[in-house]
């Protein structure tokens, strides 16, 4: 089984249930960015021996946030050995509103990713764009390139939708079948 970590920030709690629906699915282990913007104890060493690293961050003002920059600008020190070369990399999102910028968000983290020579997999969804479509039915937000969710700004943790969070789900198991590929 490869090992999967789902690095995140969470501001207000959405990005974290998503996190913890992309890392179920995924059988991955949980990171936390800080308030401050720092990883925990070994966390840095957790990215280094995973076989793939999932980025996860709210998008504020059309990007990730600060803590998430943040992170990023320190992961320049991996970079710079190329210690995530080759490693698999994916990357989800949540806004308050249904478009929100969240492809500027997810984009940022490919590009970060392919920084650190890495090989990016996206949703591997079909969108949900018919008639007939819900909003609780999978990649109603309709991404290929990471999973989105949508909360909006006056809804607590608890009342994220069962579609967005299945959604996060089905994409860390796609990641998974990935690693678990790429790893042959």
């Amino acid at each position: 089984m490869a090992d999967i970590v789902v690095v995140y920030h969470s501001g207000y709690g959405h990005t974290q249930r998503m996190a913890q629906s992309v890392a179920e699915g995924a059988g991955a282990r949980l990171l936390a960015i800080d308030a401050e913007g720092n990883l925990p104890d070994g966390g840095w060493e957790a990215l280094a021996a995973a076989d793939a690293i999932i980025f996860g961050s709210p998008t504020y003002m059309g990007s990730v946030s600060w803590q998430f920059k943040k992170f990023a600008d320190a992961s320049s020190k991996p970079w710079f050995g190329q210690q995530w070369k080759d490693k698999l990399f994916a990357g989800f999102t949540n806004s308050a509103t249904m478009n929100g910028d969240k492809h500027s968000t997810l984009h940022y983290m490919m590009t970060l990713a392919m920084q650190h020579s890495g090989l990016w997999v996206g949703t591997g969804m079909m969108p949900s764009n018919s008639k007939a479509a819900g909003r609780n039915d999978v990649n109603y937000v309709g991404s290929f390139s990471g999973a989105m969710a949508q909360s909006p700004s006056d809804a607590g943790v608890d009342e994220m939708l069962p579609g967005d969070l299945e959604t996060a789900r089905r994409f860390g198991e796609r990641v998974a079948q990935a690693a678990a590929r790429w790893a042959r």
